[in-house]
């Protein structure tokens, strides 16, 4: 128990820039907190005491403002930072090393039964407002982009924008390390394009009436 205890304070430590101390992130870390009670609720889950289970993972949400519930599985080293409005799902599987954001949401969409609610892999990022949704998995070292909403699976070693979310990235192109918003945007790229189009057609646009001008004040025009 304190060899998982010093694990999870130092994944904290890595992950969180802002984190000056153990006892700091022991007291006060709501995600740290979460996590660390959802270990407890799971395990009386696991033995068929669903009421003790609930009980602890209702607290939490009070306690935290992070929902997670008693069946979920939660990998080693998980970190949710900030974490107010996380909601994860019964199904939902977190791989180790993952860092989550607030306001994410790892639920299903209504219309599955059984595995309703993703399985995220090792080592991945998602951010802020993110919602990944359904029996889907998100592969080990990928990427979610803040406000994304991830309804497909995302191969390993990729990164997902926008809503839809498309992948972006994959296996071969560097990826820049853990951010939230330092991501090409896809949406964005493709206005740009159509912009340059635009201004290519108003330049040819321009030229011909130009010249259509200059044919018609010729001195020897109507002749």
């Amino acid at each position: 128990m304190f060899k998982r205890l010093k694990e999870d304070i130092a994944a904290v430590k890595e992950k969180d820039p802002a984190a000056r101390s153990s006892l700091e992130i022991y007291f006060l870390y709501p995600g740290f907190k979460a996590v660390r009670r959802h270990r407890r609720a799971h395990w009386f889950y696991n033995r068929g005491l669903f009421f003790i289970a609930r009980w602890i993972s209702q607290r939490t949400v009070r306690k935290t403002g992070i929902e997670i519930h008693p069946a979920a599985k939660i990998g080693r080293r998980v970190f949710i930072d900030h974490g107010t409005g996380v909601v994860i799902g019964a199904t939902a599987e977190v791989g180790d090393d993952t860092v989550i954001y607030q306001g994410v949401t790892l639920g299903g969409t209504g219309k599955e039964t059984g595995k309703r609610h993703p399985t995220i892999g090792k080592n991945v990022m998602i951010g802020a407002g993110a919602k990944v949704l359904g029996p889907i998995t998100v592969g080990d070292n990928s990427r979610i982009a803040a406000g994304s909403v991830v309804l497909h699976d995302v191969p390993e070693n990729s990164t997902a924008v926008g809503t839809p979310a498309r992948v972006v990235r994959r296996n071969g192109v560097k990826v820049s390390p853990l951010d939230q918003i330092h991501i090409p945007d896809p949406v964005e790229q493709e206005i740009i394009n159509i912009s340059k189009k635009i201004c290519k057609i108003e330049m040819y646009i321009d030229a011909n009436i130009k010249e259509h001008d200059n044919i018609n004040h010729r001195p020897d025009n109507g002749k």
